[in-house]
């Protein structure tokens, strides 16, 4: 490409609208453009990084036995209706009406397109497994889409989908996915850790987030540093340590004044937090017969804890969580701060799995001012349901070594699931197995971002000078510089040399100055770079340069093909080398 034909300037300055390095970069190297909230236009320059993107996914699910197809942005709703998915999922869906008035969906994702379609395809357990793919667009209508690339609500997705007979097919599937996804990250030199994570609106019994740790990110991880236990904080589980054993004493109740906190609650009768029971209420969408209704919720944890709502939804099986209203908090027959489980009717009592072990402990007495000394839970009240309802912290014991978990911030970049049979028995996707039984056909996905993995590489790899690319997903392998009329000359034939030798060239032919060329240069972040003017052909040829290097080397003209075609392959074995590395690592 002809930098003198790119319709695209480059920003001296990071826009306002930009929150995090990548946004700022992509948006100041001519990378995207924001058309509105969360909906982002590739230029040319990300469309070739995103090509190689693609490229490279497509190699590694290609290489487990992928087929690649395409499956239609727009739905009829018939089929989310089938799943229930048309009534659980919110505001996220976009959902419209067609001329004929029927009921259409934007893809959210295509797990429903996949059960329609396989339930008209296979027959026999002769037709399976059988992995398919593809590489489309998404729309999740996300109320908060912020930092560039990395949340947005229009974006491109490789979704994976893994079809099988049995359990140990899925399981199969399921490891050769683990190790693409990997490998992948790995061939963009981007670092990544895998996490267990919630099934959420996917639903199935298992989920892996491919997380890249960095401070701009949304989710919370909890890692054992000491045994490598990860898991995303919204399902993370800890070693939960009990008070020490007591007998149960009388019930007392106890004036406590303006102590509507724990902290104020443990002040004033001088106790530990973990001597008392936190109270919290929800209201819940939760299923009756065929429809979804509200319904509040008290949740229990022991004080010095607090409820993880994700844990609380998947205990309820609820379709949505939100904070109950004082308003409804008193209907209910209690009062805010002061709340206890005892005789309160028309609620779901949810208690965390250690409150059944605990004796004694400090809860609301369901009147303002006062709380009760000496709950025990079973003497004085019982749960709807008992379950791991508590948040995991910092410094909280790993459930496998007791060391303390530490948490960190990331980006998921991709995720796996084992949907099991969710779909495939909701949609009627069946098969004949050797015995001449129907079965249903065992489903797992797997999807990755291909616009999000594009912004984590940037927010990777870049200086205070602009990105820095890997050579694997670069726009361009060199810019080639020309500054006078006899370096023009020169650069332009080399230009179309380098090309015909399989070197991806962007030439700054431009009538600039040579500050403004070697900014950009710098800015757009090509892994090499090709100086060729006057000063440095009195040097004796043309002045290469690395990315990621201060220094730079004079190369002669009749050298200089071969020279850089070298430079290119070693790069690219320096990057494959280091793959092979982290892969046998995996294996280990």
């Amino acid at each position: 490409m002809l930098m003198s034909q790119y319709f695209v300037k480059t920003l001296r300055d990071d826009p306002s609208e930009a929150e995090v390095t990548s946004h700022k970069l992509l948006l100041r190297a001519g990378f995207v453009r924001q058309l509105a909230a969360g909906i982002f236009i590739n230029l040319p320059l990300a469309e070739r990084s995103n090509t190689k993107i693609e490229n490279i996914i497509r190699e590694e699910i290609e290489a487990i036995g992928g087929l690649e197809m395409t499956m239609p942005v727009i739905h009829p709703a018939d089929i989310w209706k089938e799943t229930q998915r048309w009534y659980q999922i919110g505001g996220e869906m976009g959902r419209f009406k067609d001329r004929n008035n029927h009921d259409m969906v934007l893809a959210m994702t295509h797990e429903e397109v996949v059960a329609f379609t396989m339930r008209k395809e296979i027959r026999s357990y002769k037709q399976l497994p059988a992995l398919i793919y593809h590489i489309q667009t998404k729309w999740r209508d996300d109320p908060r889409p912020r930092a560039g690339l990395i949340r947005v609500r229009e974006f491109v997705m490789k979704d994976s989908y893994s079809l099988d007979a049995t359990p140990e097919g899925l399981d199969k599937q399921y490891r050769n996915h683990y190790r693409a996804y990997f490998n992948i990250a790995h061939r963009c030199d981007l670092p990544v850790i895998s996490v267990k994570s919630d099934t959420g609106m996917m639903g199935g019994s298992l989920a892996h987030e491919f997380m890249y740790l960095t401070p701009i990110g949304e989710d919370t991880l909890m890692i054992c540093e000491k045994c490598g236990l990860s898991a995303n904080r919204q399902i993370a589980v800890f070693s939960k340590k009990e008070n020490p054993k007591e007998e149960a004493k009388p019930i007392e109740e106890v004036a406590t004044p303006g102590a509507t906190t724990i902290e104020a609650l443990a002040k004033s009768l001088d106790i530990p937090a973990a001597k008392t029971a936190k109270v919290v209420f929800k209201v819940a969408a939760v299923k009756e017969e065929e429809e979804y209704v509200d319904k509040l919720v008290l949740a229990i944890v022991r004080g010095d804890m607090e409820v993880n709502e994700t844990k609380l939804v998947n205990a309820l099986e609820a379709k949505a969580l939100r904070p109950a209203h004082d308003e409804e908090i008193t209907a209910a027959g209690t009062v805010p701060g002061y709340a206890s489980p005892i005789g309160l009717k028309g609620v779901i009592t949810v208690v965390d799995d250690i409150i059944p072990a605990e004796s004694n402990l400090v809860s609301g007495a369901n009147k303002e001012g006062f709380h009760l000394l000496n709950v025990n839970y079973k003497r004085d009240y019982k749960a709807d349901v008992v379950a791991d309802i508590a948040m995991t912290r910092d410094g909280a014991a790993c459930p496998q070594c007791e060391a303390p978990l530490v948490s960190f911030r990331g980006v998921e970049v991709g995720n796996i699931f084992q949907l099991g049979t969710r779909y495939s028995d909701s949609m009627d996707c069946k098969f004949l197995d050797k015995d001449g039984q129907w079965k249903p056909v065992i489903m797992g996905s797997y999807g990755i971002g291909v616009g999000r993995l594009l912004a984590c590489i940037a927010e990777e790899h870049n200086d205070e000078n602009g990105l820095c690319w890997p050579v694997s997903v670069a726009p361009y392998h060199l810019y080639l510089i020309s500054i006078g009329e006899k370096g023009k000359e020169i650069a332009q034939r080399v230009y179309k040399e380098l090309w015909q030798e399989g070197v991806e060239v962007l030439f700054d032919d431009r009538d600039e100055s040579p500050g403004i060329k070697f900014k950009d240069a710098d800015l757009i972040g090509l892994p090499l770079r090709l100086t060729i003017s006057d000063r440095s052909l009195k040097k004796g040829g043309a002045e290469l340069k690395f990315r990621k290097e201060s220094g730079s080397t004079i190369i002669p003209i009749e050298e200089l093909i071969q020279k850089i075609k070298e430079e290119k392959v070693r790069l690219e074995e320096d990057l494959a080398r280091e793959v092979k590395e982290k892969t046998e690592e995996l294996e280990d």
